[in-house]
């Protein structure tokens, strides 16, 4: 999605000049035309994530909007302590973007895999999550955070597209059926498996959420669990702080009893080893096999 995002980047910042583009060192291949675009606003800040945090801060604080980018696990554990306390306490327009979110960068291993970010930072004050889970969200997505103009983490995960041209909205229902016998609600890259392993089920409503907190059930989403009774998630992060966390406390806020919930979520590494991104899909159940057992058990 970073060349999705990239274009977009480049739109807006044409538009708007108190935005900001700050770099540590990434975005090889992808960023270019940004740079070259505006050369006096993009900075590329080094491999020197904390110190680029507190820089988008003092900028922010300023009157700029800023978007500070590096890939996933860079630009949200190692500079924890800055997004909180630099840019999540002051609610200031920093903008933190991470590429590869889940397993993306596969074979590189745990140093490269970002499961837990949402959990991280979505418990931090005053800053939304905004995950994309097809490719038409990502043009959207920019735009809310631009219109909200407080803290926000971006998180970019591969192509998705999309077959049916659903309009994007925070909570998306992407596949709707007369009579569903399974709700399933999917975050993130592994919603192309959800669409795959659901492409020959007339009987299936699939939602995306694309922003975390979670702060509401929609009325469309509502109306399908009470119908289904049966209820499927699929994410690539860890159940704590993930989206079956958050969908499991709305559920028990709005009094919505199922019959059947299952979540599927990233498992870590269970045999202790590394590998493709699919290859930490399938361990962890999120594949598309998996997927369609899973929905011919429930």
């Amino acid at each position: 999605m970073r060349n999705l995002f990239s274009k977009k980047i480049q739109e807006v910042v044409l538009q708007d000049e108190k935005i900001i583009f700050v770099t540590g060192d990434l975005g090889y291949n992808a960023l270019e035309n940004l740079r070259n675009s505006i050369p006096d606003r993009f900075i590329n800040a080094g491999v020197a994530e904390q110190n680029m945090i507190g820089m988008a801060a003092g900028l922010a604080y300023k009157g700029f909007k800023v978007f500070c980018y590096s890939i996933a696990p860079f630009i949200t554990y190692r500079c924890l302590e800055q997004i909180r306390l630099d840019v999540c306490i002051h609610k200031l327009p920093v903008f933190i973007v991470g590429n590869g979110g889940g397993y993306g960068y596969g074979i590189m291993g745990a140093t490269h895999h970002a499961i837990e970010d949402l959990a991280c930072l979505s418990s931090l004050p005053n800053i939304d999550c905004w995950i994309p889970n097809i490719d038409d969200d990502v043009p959207f997505v920019i735009d809310e955070i631009l219109k909200n103009k407080k803290p926000a983490y971006l998180r970019l995960g591969k192509n998705v597209k999309n077959p049916f041209g659903t309009i994007p909205e925070i909570i998306s229902q992407l596949k709707k059926s007369h009579q569903p016998r399974v709700t399933i609600i999917s975050q993130g890259a592994v919603t192309q498996n959800v669409i795959e392993a659901t492409e020959n089920s007339a009987d299936i409503d699939i939602f995306t959420v694309s922003k975390l907190p979670l702060l509401e059930i929609p009325i469309n989403l509502k109306q399908s669990i009470l119908q289904s009774q049966k209820l499927l998630i699929v994410e690539e992060h860890v159940f704590r702080g993930g989206l079956a966390e958050n969908v499991s406390l709305k559920l028990l806020e709005n009094n919505i009893q199922l019959d059947k919930f299952k979540a599927l979520y990233a498992l870590g590494y269970p045999n202790e080893l590394y590998g493709s991104q699919s290859y930490h899909q399938k361990i962890s159940g999120l594949d598309k096999e998996n997927i369609l057992k899973v929905l011919t058990e429930l």
